[in-house]
């Protein structure tokens, strides 16, 4: 069985995500949190935890998946990687394509669900990498992990940054509300606006997965994949969640409780040598 027939029965809920990232894309190529005219002047959008895990790219050809509009894959251009960035969003891609060409940064972007993605896309990478709100997108973590696994080339390394699923546990107040373990069927939700701009003219449904971490360490480990390390971290580098404040430059914590749960993890895997 493929990864796309694994994900199979899931189109209508595709479609659905792919329609408000469509629509967030024009939001957020203006939303002050994207920052895109900093990114044309010389900003980096990476943070601390992703250059960590991330080491020394310069050199690497790197797989970045679900990339949105290509802005931490043109960071990672920046800094001499050899980067392909994938998105479902045609209009995502579009806005990553053009940014690559007006900063002159050499970048390939391709369209594709990640599920579809062998069909288009047949070679092997050094490093594969995902950040920030890419997993409730995807219904089945079995078949992204081999995915993944077959990406990497021999020794090559898996990169994840994610927001933690004790956050998406929480309601809009900051208490806990909702499931964290996985069911077959994603939460609906109806979206107003976007995380970047929470003002924006956008109302659209969306369609989410709750994977655990557990879920995540074993679809990894079932691929073949070596887990090298696992961390938790008690702050997003962003203000995504209306229950968060600025706890330090760069770190936004659980309001009132600072220090007391993990709000983002990190996942640092290796394919086998050989």
């Amino acid at each position: 069985m493929t990864e796309r027939e694994a994900a199979g029965g899931n189109e209508r809920y595709f479609e659905a995500n792919r329609a408000l990232w469509d629509a967030w894309t024009e939001v957020h190529e203006r939303a002050a949190f994207y920052d895109v005219d900093g990114f044309r002047a010389g900003r980096s959008t990476l943070n601390s935890i992703e250059l960590e895990e991330l080491g020394d790219v310069a050199g690497k050809a790197l797989l970045h998946l679900q990339c949105h509009f290509g802005l931490d894959t043109l960071s990672l251009a920046r800094l001499g990687a050899r980067v392909t960035g994938v998105d479902f969003s045609e209009r995502a891609i579009a806005l990553a394509r053009s940014l690559a060409a007006e900063t002159a940064l050499e970048a390939e972007f391709v369209l594709s669900n990640i599920y579809d993605l062998p069909a288009v896309l047949d070679r092997e990478f050094d490093i594969v990498f995902t950040s920030y709100g890419v997993l409730p997108w995807l219904p089945d973590l079995t078949g992204w992990a081999r995915l993944v696994h077959r990406y990497l080339k021999p020794g090559g390394v898996f990169c994840l940054v994610e927001i933690h699923p004790i956050a998406g546990a929480l309601d809009e107040e900051g208490e806990l509300r909702h499931p964290y373990f996985h069911s077959a069927e994603p939460l609906r939700w109806e979206t107003q606006g976007s995380y970047a701009d929470r003002g924006a003219a956008v109302a659209k449904t969306s369609d989410e997965w709750v994977h655990s971490v557990g879920d995540v360490v074993n679809a990894l480990l079932g691929a073949g994949l070596g887990i090298e390390s696992l961390r938790e971290h008690p702050y997003v580098p962003y203000p995504c969640y209306p229950w968060l404040e600025q706890a330090e430059p760069g770190r936004w914590m659980l309001r009132g409780r600072p220090y007391t749960i993990p709000l983002t993890f990190s996942v640092r895997a290796r394919k086998a040598a050989g």
